[in-house]
């Protein structure tokens, strides 16, 4: 099992800059990809971007490629996602999750969940 915990949502501007954070608990970090999702009212979860177990490979939605950036910690068993030139169409709930499989980019791939942080983005 793993626990997954985000924190870092909020209201930003246009332009604007936030980073959310996941941290992680339980099984050993690194047998693990990490994925983020988000999901707007009204819409499916949209995948966003994931990284390898070592931080090495990432994969990026086309949406968001040169605006956010994938990092992560494996000392903190932490995953970050750094959100710049944010815009209103990146409003939504974002989820991290975790997978066994390297750089999925579909939902199902994922087995472990956290409970969202709210990102609003204003013009």
């Amino acid at each position: 099992q793993v626990q997954l915990v985000e924190s870092g949502g909020g209201l930003v501007q246009t332009g604007g800059s936030l980073r959310l954070s996941c941290a992680a608990s339980g099984r050993t970090f690194t047998t693990y990809g990490m994925g983020w999702f988000r999901q707007a009212p009204g819409k499916e979860r949209e995948f966003v971007v994931a990284i390898n177990w070592s931080g090495r490979s990432t994969d990026y939605a086309d949406s968001v490629k040169g605006r956010f950036t994938i990092s992560r910690d494996n000392a903190k068993s932490t995953v970050y996602l750094q959100m710049n030139s944010l815009k209103p169409e990146d409003t939504a709930v974002y989820y991290c999750a975790a997978a066994v499989r390297s750089l999925p980019t579909t939902p199902e791939w994922y087995a472990y969940w956290g409970q969202g942080t709210q990102v609003t983005v204003s013009s």
